[in-house]
């Protein structure tokens, strides 16, 4: 994993790999978390590639999807965001409407170690 992120220099990192359901934080270089996620589900997509924040929004809710909570949100490709969610049983499995979804304890520290810095020093890749 170290090497998907040698091209990158933001301090805060977050590679999700799809293949696995997996979110593998880093801080500084360092794997500090991994921790399950979902993305999205058939017949949806969560796009691969590599973007920075654009903006945060600790108590969102979906204007897509009839409101639904996305607590501690960070955005970063249009209406692409990594949130919190409250379906918890299915995290690990392929379960968004393209959304990285996460435990909202989890969500939680990502939302904070990202408010630490710029939203420019916070990268989002997505593998397969």
């Amino acid at each position: 994993l170290i090497a998907e992120i040698e091209d990158l220099d933001e301090t805060i990192i977050a590679v999700v790999d799809k293949s696995d359901q997996k979110l593998h934080l880093f801080e500084s270089g360092i794997k500090k978390y991994t921790w399950v996620v979902s993305t999205a589900r058939n017949g949806k997509v969560t796009p691969t590639g590599t973007w920075n924040a654009q903006w945060l929004s600790k108590h969102h809710k979906s204007s897509i999807y009839n409101n639904a909570p996305m607590p501690h949100s960070i955005f970063y490709n249009g209406n692409f965001a990594i949130h919190g969610t409250d379906q918890v049983g299915r995290l690990g499995t392929p379960a968004s409407s393209g959304c990285i979804r996460l435990h909202p304890e989890n969500a939680e520290v990502l939302f904070a170690m990202v408010e630490q810095v710029d939203k420019s020093d916070f990268a989002v890749r997505v593998i397969e």
